[in-house]
């Protein structure tokens, strides 16, 4: 009866959402404020019936209800609860559902907390919302029923792939949906603007808290990815270029791109025809993510294998929205006006210099992953794109970009003075410059470009520091001054500050890892040693273990360091009872250094051992808390109450007074 209900749920939400989605839009059309409230209580009434929809699934299958074709074919009775909680939207249907209720989520949050917006505003952004949401909750019921049944019931399950069976994975599709769906505001943002044929100040400043939201969340979502990938495959690599990572980064950069130039709108409003067709293609993009996971044109172990069928449905979805917006952009483009001029050394200047670089990146990003694809339709010849394509191309755009990150802050608006700017900067620079040396001196040895890498990493650090010390001028006030100046600091000048710090860190942990990480592949029996990077590492042999729904061969390896004992690791092979899949356990030390990362590989057949690969990896960590700190800016930013009141006072003044629709 509970998933009956939940079917006839989804069936209620698809009506409301085209409901939603015909009458406010009419009704702004008109200019009847009657048919233009009816959106914001559809909103939320889509976001209870879909949150209904989604419980009816979670309690199918954490009663282990066979009788529905999905938790037949993405669960067990043996798993552990956290397992079966995550198995809702560990596969095609049930995270298809999520999506649609996250989707439902940010719409009701616009019913919900935009009262500040005008009401035609409102409306068109509701009803363009729900249209995304009528568009894939018909997907859902047509190709992608969560529900469907069995008869007669199976007594057991197929079980959740086993690498999935992680409790990262029980976080990270959620907060990366999150970020997919939550770009689609701004999209709809976008195409209200474009069909109200105005934008200004005020529409910058109450798209950026929606577009802040959606990119910590992908933010969290990517970091938590990376780490999964890292220590469940065993791969000892935190990130490889799968066409699947690069589909929910491609999205992150454009919707980085999209909160700087959306500044720049509402501060000078510049650069407004480029910021809408940044929220259109943004959204664009995660909606070309959801084509590669689920059309079953891509082979990942992130990808779910699906039909051709329900992948042709997303492509006409993404030739409506995405065709749809962009022609509606070229027909209305000419009349959005533009901005002041600016100088190139300006704040202006730097952050058109950071769109450039990162949509060039994102662009770069794209080619590599499609191509492959495209070739094999046309010619039917298979290729693969990988980590050294991307490394020449995606690497060297980021060298420009780091390096005026720091400047930017510093520069005024309209125009901008680089020699200040630089003498601000010379203390970061000067700490750069010790970490040239000190990486030289720690590392001794190539590639010999990574010290100057790692150095960049810590010259953004700095500036990030240093412009914090400029605004409370520290060194040059008393300490009561600064104490009271960095209390009034607004809280999205300490979010930028701390996101490019974050940033920073990133880049000192990537090029470390990448530059100097060592590998060691030999075969080991139980009382050999094995030096790695200054740790002594005694293999003590392979003992069995049995888990909840698996069961494992555990190697033992005792870690000193000049001779005193530092930890024993426990990497592991398991074999889970359904499906029957094996997994690698890594065996992880982390330390200020890096990471000691140990893989037990398979018994030799003549009984000499078995092989192991040994990893370090220098200062991996320092990945995961960038982004991490990133993160926190983030919410940080959202904090600040200027993104939360009313239109800037520019953008009001202009609109008191008569002026021709742009």
């Amino acid at each position: 009866m509970v998933v009956e209900l939940g079917h006839f749920a989804l069936i209620l939400a698809l009506v409301v959402a085209g409901v939603q989605m015909v009458v406010p839009a009419l009704g702004a059309w008109r200019g009847d404020g009657r048919m233009m409230a009816i959106g914001e209580p559809a909103a939320l009434i889509q976001l209870g019936l879909l949150l209904a929809s989604f419980i009816a699934l979670g309690y199918a299958f954490t009663t282990s209800d066979f009788s529905v074709a999905n938790v037949f074919q993405n669960s067990h009775s043996t798993k552990p609860m956290i397992y079966k909680i995550s198995g809702v939207w560990g596969n095609h249907e049930g995270s298809m559902l999520l999506w649609v209720l996250i989707l439902a989520l940010f719409g009701a949050a616009v019913a919900a907390f935009g009262q500040n917006l005008p009401a035609t505003l409102r409306a068109r952004v509701l009803s363009v919302q729900a249209s995304i949401a009528f568009a894939f909750c018909m997907f859902i019921l047509a190709t992608s029923n969560p529900f469907a049944r069995l008869d007669p019931a199976p007594v057991e399950g197929q079980g959740l792939n086993p690498i999935l069976q992680d409790p990262a994975l029980a976080i990270h599709p959620p907060l990366l949906y999150a970020g997919y769906v939550g770009f689609s505001i701004a999209f709809s943002f976008a195409i209200a603007a474009l069909i109200e044929g105005r934008t200004d100040a005020a529409w910058a400043r109450w798209v950026r808290p929606w577009t802040l939201a959606a990119w910590l969340c992908l933010t969290l979502g990517i970091a938590l990815g990376s780490w999964w990938a890292y220590y469940e495959l065993g791969w000892g690599g935190w990130w490889f270029w799968d066409p699947v990572e690069n589909a929910s980064f491609m999205p992150w950069l454009a919707g980085t791109a999209l909160l700087h130039s959306a500044l720049v709108m509402e501060k000078r409003e510049g650069l407004k025809v480029w910021t809408i067709l940044l929220a259109i293609l943004t959204f664009s993009l995660s909606l070309l993510g959801t084509f590669l996971v689920r059309s079953g044109v891509l082979t990942s172990v992130h990808a779910f294998a699906v039909d051709p069928e329900r992948g042709v449905f997303i492509l006409g979805l993404m030739v409506i929205f995405i065709g749809g917006g962009l022609a509606l952009f070229a027909l209305r483009a000419g009349e959005l006006r533009q901005g002041g001029l600016f100088a190139p050394i300006s704040r202006e200047g730097g952050l058109v210099l950071n769109n450039i670089l990162l949509t060039t990146a994102c662009a770069t990003v794209l080619v590599g992953t499609l191509y492959p694809l495209a070739l094999e339709a046309v010619t039917g010849d298979k290729i693969s794109v990988g980590p050294p394509f991307f490394n020449l191309t995606f690497g060297p755009l980021m060298l420009p970009l780091l390096l005026a990150l720091p400047f930017g802050p510093f520069l005024a608006w309209k125009r901008g003075d680089i020699g200040g700017a630089a003498q601000r900067l010379f203390v970061a620079a000067l700490v750069a410059l010790v970490a040239v040396v000190v990486s030289l001196a720690v590392f001794q040895r190539g590639p010999w470009l990574a010290p100057f890498g790692i150095a960049l990493g810590v010259f953004v650090m700095m500036g990030a520091i240093s412009e914090i010390a400029h605004r409370v001028k520290l060194g040059s006030a008393s300490r009561e001054e600064v104490l009271r100046k960095i209390g009034n600091l607004p809280r999205s000048v300490i979010g930028t500050a701390l996101a490019h710090f974050g940033v920073g860190l990133m880049v000192v942990g990537i090029v470390a890892t990448s530059a100097y990480q060592t590998e060691t592949v030999l075969v080991m029996k139980p009382g050999e040693s094995a030096d790695v990077a200054g740790y002594r590492l005694t293999f003590r042999g392979v003992s069995p273990s049995q888990g909840p729904n698996y069961r494992e061969q555990i190697g033992t390896f005792e870690v000193t360091r000049g001779g005193e004992p530092v930890v024993a690791l426990y990497p592991s092979k398991r074999i889970y009872n359904q499906p029957p899949q094996p997994t690698s356990e890594a065996g992880i030390h982390a330390s200020w250094r890096g990471d000691l990362y140990t893989v037990l590989g398979d018994a030799q057949q003549d009984g000499a051992g078995y092989s192991m690969r040994i990893y370090f990896n220098p200062l991996v960590r320092f990945i995961w808390i960038g982004a991490l700190i990133m993160s926190i800016a983030g919410c940080i930013s959202l904090a600040d109450r200027r993104l939360r009141v009313g239109a800037p006072i520019r953008g009001q003044r202009r609109r008191s007074s008569p002026q021709p629709a742009e």
